[in-house]
């Protein structure tokens, strides 16, 4: 799908979120790998939903989703290593299920003028793991929408309408989310204008920076990186003079690793020029990296954390906006008024999706197997030259694959292929930046899963090389 510039240039969007869907490997899968049933439901997909990049036409059909497993409709079975990080605690957990049918029996919905004893727990608990004092909550039923939620609170609380956030950043979907994003699968194209004062830097990723600084894993120069990109943000604060907010994920889902000390500098920079912080931890909070919030790692807290994605137990959607106390400063209007804000059951599911996260110590499972699996892909590095870097925290990884080493030229062809052979063999992941295969499991993924996910990725790589 081509899409058309303001200026009337064609021109498609970079890779980014995901594979692509109309690529010629994707027509081969679809020619080739599936079956009568699942095709027939694709198709039927395709005829009535809109088309969009990475979506639909989609890749296959699914007719069970269970544990780390998903089932096409014509029985094949795949390892779920994307689940776009909705499911930490495993699909369909029987502790979740039995929770919301009892929910769904004793309070089924809760007008938002009426208080909610459920709401009231989630929102008591969330202030409870949340770093610092953050405490005050909003829910909405997406993340998009909560990102959006945090910067009406952020342009109240410091009379400004700019943001400053980061290149290849992903915050949504939205107009306002889309703004602060920086990427261009969500920015490009005739949609019209976006947010104005919506500033951007580039990533803390130092494998490929923008500024020439060669990067090794034999010769690492991510401080150097990170020193730079950090004195950018407070250089761009000052000219500026009016940033409401800094916004980022705290760890990219590429995977960008931060350098240690990186967000003690930007929180340092905002606290002098006035601008709040803002950490989006949708895809990253609630034990993905292994610990409880991505920004746990750093040791700094945020004016405001978004949460969601994951917190619905990969059933229900339901995102929250989580404030210090002093940021309550719009109670003269109406910062969402959704729906189902305080909906008892999407609350209980979300309250006892942390409760299963801390009772089974899944945040501990995801930094040890997390951890083994880093040691194991950096092996796997050392045997494969089309592997050009390995970076990850906990249960989110990523494998970068390059033409040449020295170069760096992404490997976006392979790593397509690679995707491919990968599902033909019962694993499914997400393919970032057009040549990262990004793996994002569940938090209840064993040692042996993983080990056998990484086998596959490795027998896919020798396949291709």
């Amino acid at each position: 799908m081509v899409h058309l510039e303001h200026d009337g240039t064609n021109r498609t969007p970079d890779c980014s979120e995901g594979e692509s869907n109309l690529s010629t490997e994707r027509r081969k899968w679809n020619d080739t790998s599936l079956g009568d049933e699942t095709r027939n439901v694709i198709e039927r997909d395709a005829a009535c939903f809109l088309h969009q990049s990475v979506s639909s036409p989609c890749l296959s059909a699914v007719r069970k989703a269970e544990g780390i497993w998903l089932e096409d409709m014509d029985g094949r079975r795949y390892m779920d290593f994307h689940g776009n990080s909705v499911h930490h605690i495993g699909y369909g957990h029987p502790r979740l299920k039995a929770a919301i049918t009892q929910q769904m029996d004793e309070l089924p919905f809760a007008p938002r003028r009426f208080a909610c004893k459920t709401a009231t727990e989630l929102a008591e608990k969330l202030g409870r793991i949340s770093p610092g004092n953050l405490s005050k909550v909003l829910f909405t039923t997406g993340g998009s929408d909560a990102i959006e939620t945090a910067l009406k609170i952020a342009r109240v609380a410091t009379g400004r309408f700019k943001t400053l956030s980061f290149w290849d950043s992903f915050h949504g979907a939205g107009f306002g989310a889309s703004s602060i994003g920086g990427e261009q699968l969500f920015r490009m194209g005739p949609i019209g204008p976006l947010l104005p004062g919506a500033e951007h830097v580039p990533p803390f990723d130092a494998y490929r920076n923008p500024f020439g600084i060669p990067h090794t894993r034999e010769h690492p120069r991510d401080k150097e990186v990170g020193d730079i990109v950090a004195n950018l943000i407070r250089f761009a604060l000052e000219k500026e003079g009016d940033v409401a907010a800094v916004i980022a994920e705290p760890n990219r889902a590429v995977p960008y690793i931060p350098p240690p000390g990186f967000w003690k500098q930007v929180r340092e920079a905002c606290n002098e020029a006035g601008a709040l912080l803002i950490f989006d931890e949708i895809p990253t909070g609630l034990g993905k990296t292994g610990q409880m919030f991505a920004c746990d790692h750093d040791d700094v807290v945020p004016d405001i954390l978004v949460v969601g994605k994951a917190l619905g137990g990969g059933i229900l959607p339901i995102a929250a906006t989580i404030c210090r106390p002093e940021l309550d400063v719009c109670g003269d209007f109406a910062l969402g008024h959704y729906t189902h804000e305080k909906n008892p059951v999407t609350c209980r599911a979300a309250l006892t999706t942390i409760e299963i996260i801390e009772d089974e110590d899944l945040v501990v499972n995801a930094a040890t197997t997390g951890a083994w699996a880093l040691e194991r892909l950096n092996d796997m590095m050392d045997r494969h030259e089309l592997i050009g870097d390995v970076r990850g925290r906990g249960f989110l990884l990523g494998i970068d694959l390059v033409k040449n080493r020295e170069t760096k030229e992404p490997a976006n062809d392979l790593a397509e292929q690679i995707f491919y052979r990968c599902l033909e063999n019962g694993l499914s992941f997400k393919i970032s930046m057009g040549s990262v295969l990004t793996l994002y499991p569940s938090l209840v993924t064993t040692r042996a899963d993983m080990e056998r996910a990484l086998q596959i990725i490795e027998d896919a790589i020798a396949g291709v090389a």
